[in-house]
């Protein structure tokens, strides 16, 4: 009697924690222990996101600099009208040369002669890039005679001068907020008067050509630098052709001088 009582009392005991073991080994096993960080990785990932980070930074920068860039260009040139005046130069044929004469039985053709101009002008644009031109320049030279026969012999450096009113489009090509380059073609009209200088001695007697209205073409760059986004400075190479007494002269030259814009557009 005695030990039965002892062996329930230790089946009592023992029983509890017969079944704790097993719960405890299910635990286990369903939730199975996280594993250590990689300290590799970690290193690897942390370069990667400081490069996204520069490059996101180098691209806000760049897209800044866009926009200041874009700002001073329209800053520049929405300006609506642009007022130009300066001088100019040109390399003129002054006439076919003196006709053959029982003296001088051999035409002389006449050099080339240097023409200082005076340029004014005007365009109207309808954008940033296309505009039209309006201008007028008067041009002034001596040109070389040389002997001749003539009575008054003397008159060997008379002086000359054209006058010439033409219009065109504009168009720049391109732009940066300091300077700009543009194409121009124009034409018109031009007079000459050859015979100011001679008196009662016609013009054709000395090889010039005679007095007169014919037509004028122009073509040229234009280069402009912007002291401000209103003013700035202008160089332009030019084609400058005339028809004078039926010929043709081709001369080429610049015009120089300072630009005005006015009149802002949205």
């Amino acid at each position: 009697m005695y030990s039965f009582r002892r062996l329930a009392l230790l089946l009592a005991l023992g029983l509890p924690a017969l079944i704790a073991a097993p719960a405890q080994s299910s635990s286990s096993t369903s939730n199975p222990a996280a594993p250590a960080p990689d300290p590799n990785q970690s290193q690897a990932q942390q370069p990667a996101t400081q490069s996204q980070g520069q490059i996101s930074v180098q691209a806000r920068i760049r897209a800044r600099r866009a926009q200041r860039r874009a700002a001073a260009i329209h800053d520049a040139y929405s300006q609506r009208y642009e007022a130009f005046v300066g001088a100019g130069f040109l390399r003129f044929q002054p006439g076919p040369g003196q006709p053959p004469t029982a003296a001088f039985p051999i035409r002389t053709p006449l050099q080339r002669v240097n023409l200082y101009s005076w340029d004014t002008g005007a365009t109207r644009y309808r954008d940033e890039r296309f505009g039209i031109t309006v201008e007028g320049r008067g041009s002034y030279g001596s040109p070389f005679i040389g002997p001749n026969s003539v009575t008054n012999s003397f008159i060997t450096k008379p002086a000359i001068s054209t006058y010439s009113a033409v219009a065109g489009p504009t168009y720049r090509f391109y732009l940066q907020p300091k300077y700009s380059i543009s194409g121009r073609v124009m034409g018109g009209f031009a007079y000459g008067n050859f015979s100011g200088d001679l008196g009662t001695t016609t013009p054709a007697s000395l090889g010039l050509y005679p007095d007169g209205y014919t037509f004028a073409v122009s073509g040229s760059v234009v280069g402009e630098y912007n002291v401000t986004p209103n003013m700035g400075i202008r160089v332009a190479p030019e084609y400058f052709g005339t028809g004078f007494n039926s010929s043709m002269q081709n001369s080429l030259g610049f015009t120089a001088g300072i630009v005005y814009r006015f009149g802002k557009q949205k």
